[in-house]
């Protein structure tokens, strides 16, 4: 189909209309025309001939004659500021931007840079990248690798935090019993903890340094590893020792601390004097009697028991003036005083209280005032 070459036909232009006069023979104003669109709001664009689709021709052979006329088409804003029709083809739609003048289309200057900056080509330049060389190839390859392997390694680490966690909680347990460990073996089988002092405590009637060389076989010995067995034995031989305690002072002191019997009286025999404690164990025997302590005239153990539990309940004032303790049993004890005197004890129940009135006694009824303190019923003690 052979495209149309814009031929149009003209269209007479309308007659002017003649403006009326106006009353008074003075000719009206010539109609204004419309205003033009508001500035800033443009209209739809003419259509250019290219754009607009050719009439349908008849049907029927063609005719050389036969001629599609072009549809002007305007917007009637556009129209109307435009004036009359006017002939012609149609002219090709020219863009937007290339109607602007060329000052629009330039770039604003940037404060502070130079014009010549901006269009030189240097920035062009400069925006190209750089060609590369092959030591600059291969350090960019390096530092590739480099990175790659810090983010597997990073992304390793992420994965086995948990598994690193438990790892070092077993390794840190098994750090400390080890380190317990060779603690105690270090501690037990240095030569550096080995026994060198013992010192004794506590010590009365008997002779420290006699201890002390009855204890000496354990020098040498870790401390650790003393033998209370033994010391318990060597112990043994001194019967004047009724307990004892030891403490070990790394690195190389052991305290024994002893506590001596007490004796309570003696007993006198076909040997002599038996010094006893209040279980009857022997302490000392000598030819003569001891001074300072009672005679002791019990019967059997619980006799014995008795008189041991009055005369510690006594002050020591009234003990030391003590001649005799007779206790033929625990309901019948009698004391003999210095003096002459002698006191009615009754049993070895509620001592302590008896002891507190017989002293009470003697400060208001001295010695060689009366003879006999009874207070076998402390409630109600009387002097004869």
């Amino acid at each position: 189909m052979k495209r149309p070459q814009g031929i149009e036909h003209t269209a007479k232009p309308a007659p002017a209309s003649v403006p009326a006069a106006a009353p008074g023979g003075t000719p009206a104003a010539p109609d204004r025309p419309a205003p033009r669109a508001q500035a800033g709001r443009r209209g739809p664009l003419p259509t250019a001939w290219w754009m607009q689709k050719p009439a349908a021709a008849p049907a029927g052979p063609a005719t050389p004659e036969a001629v599609t006329e072009p549809i002007a088409v305007q917007e009637p804003a556009v129209a109307a500021a435009a004036g009359p029709a006017s002939t012609g083809p149609l002219a090709p739609v020219t863009p937007l931007t290339a109607a602007l003048p060329r000052a629009s289309q330039e770039p604003a200057e940037v404060p502070g840079e130079s014009p010549s900056t901006a269009d030189s080509p240097s920035g062009d330049a400069a925006e190209q990248p750089e060609a590369l060389t092959p030591s600059s190839a291969r350090a960019r390859l390096r530092a590739a690798t480099r990175a790659r392997r810090a983010y597997e390694r990073a992304e390793v680490r992420r994965f086995t935090r948990h598994l690193r966690r438990r790892r070092a909680a077993w390794l840190t347990g098994i750090g400390a019993v080890v380190a317990l460990a060779l603690f105690v073996a270090v501690g037990t089988f240095s030569p550096l903890m080995a026994l060198t002092t013992i010192q004794v405590e506590g010590t009365n009637r008997l002779a420290a340094d006699e201890v002390s060389t009855a204890l000496s076989g354990q020098v040498g010995t870790p401390l650790p590893l003393v033998d209370h067995g033994q010391i318990k034995s060597d112990l043994a031989a001194f019967p004047l020792i009724q307990s004892f305690s030891t403490e070990s002072r790394p690195p190389n002191t052991l305290v024994v601390r002893v506590v001596e019997r007490d004796p309570i009286g003696a007993i006198a025999g076909e040997g002599g004097f038996r010094l006893v404690d209040p279980a009857g164990v022997v302490i000392q025997t000598t030819a003569e009697r001891p001074a300072g302590f009672p005679i002791l005239e019990a019967t059997g153990d619980d006799g014995l028991v008795a008189a041991g539990s009055v005369i510690q309940a006594l002050p020591a004032e009234i003990r030391g003036q003590l001649d005799v303790v007779r206790a033929a049993s625990t309901d019948d004890v009698n004391l003999v005083l210095t003096g002459g005197a002698s006191v009615a004890w009754g049993s070895a129940e509620e001592s302590a209280l008896k002891a507190v009135v017989l002293g009470k006694l003697m400060v208001a009824a001295p010695l060689g005032t009366v003879s006999v303190y009874d207070v076998s019923s402390p409630a109600s003690a009387v002097v004869r």
